[in-house]
């Protein structure tokens, strides 16, 4: 798999703005989804990004866009730079936030304090590089432009990746305790209990005219000695 421009969304709104590429072309070039390009197309995505000329950047040459133009099959590849970077490694510690993103970050915060309850500080503040009075200020509505704040997406914002986001999300799911059915109120019956077979002591059986049956043929049960005694005394006369 060929490696990606530096900054794939600002690339793919240059991209979108000044060349007449497919959304495919596009999508393969900045390693984004289709439907991702559509969405920066139809200013859905990535509103207010700035978009990066790949070519002033030296990741993508103009013979490299015409021959693209000329033949929707034809899929980019970035440029190889002639310079050598070396390689930067990774260390432990808030992640780095650009200046031109750092005023987004409250944004971002707000965003992942309302779809992501469940994410604690120290993973909002993995995701976009804030701190946790920051996060604590936003949450209680003290931060100092909180009349002015809307949550937006740090995805959109180039904050963090999607991969990072739904890391954290499925961690924060696998820490968090079960809730008891208890505190949830009533419940519906389970369907295994709901079709057992009713029981033999039906309330059929405790009907006030079956418990009047079975004491009227006790009644007649008894007068019958009666009865036979009061004819053997007639026949005696």
């Amino acid at each position: 798999m060929s490696q990606g421009p530096l900054m794939p969304k600002a690339t793919a709104v240059w991209l979108v703005e000044n060349t007449s590429l497919s959304f495919d072309q596009i999508a393969d070039f900045c390693k984004l989804h289709p439907l991702e390009v559509k969405g920066i197309a139809d200013g859905e995505v990535a509103a207010g990004i700035k978009g990066l000329d790949p070519v002033s950047t030296g990741q993508l040459t103009r013979e490299e866009i015409e021959r693209a133009q000329k033949n929707p099959s034809h899929r980019m590849k970035v440029a190889v730079s002639k310079v050598k970077l070396p390689e930067v490694k990774r260390t432990k510690g808030p992640r780095y936030t650009p200046l031109s993103r750092r005023q987004d970050r409250p944004n971002a915060i707000l965003w992942l304090l309302r779809n992501h309850p469940e994410l604690k500080d120290a993973q909002v503040m993995r995701l976009v590089g804030t701190t946790k009075s920051t996060i604590q200020q936003i949450r209680e509505r003290t931060h100092w432009n909180s009349g002015s704040l809307q949550p937006m997406d740090p995805v959109t914002l180039g904050l963090c990746s999607q991969i990072d986001l739904d890391f954290e999300v499925q961690r924060a799911a696998k820490d968090r305790p079960l809730v008891e059915s208890a505190e949830g109120g009533a419940t519906l019956m389970p369907p295994e209990l709901s079709v057992l077979p009713e029981p033999e002591d039906r309330d059929e059986d405790r009907r006030p005219g079956r418990d009047e049956r079975l004491d009227a043929d006790s009644v007649f049960a008894r007068l019958k000695p009666m009865r036979k005694g009061e004819e053997d005394e007639d026949d005696e006369y």
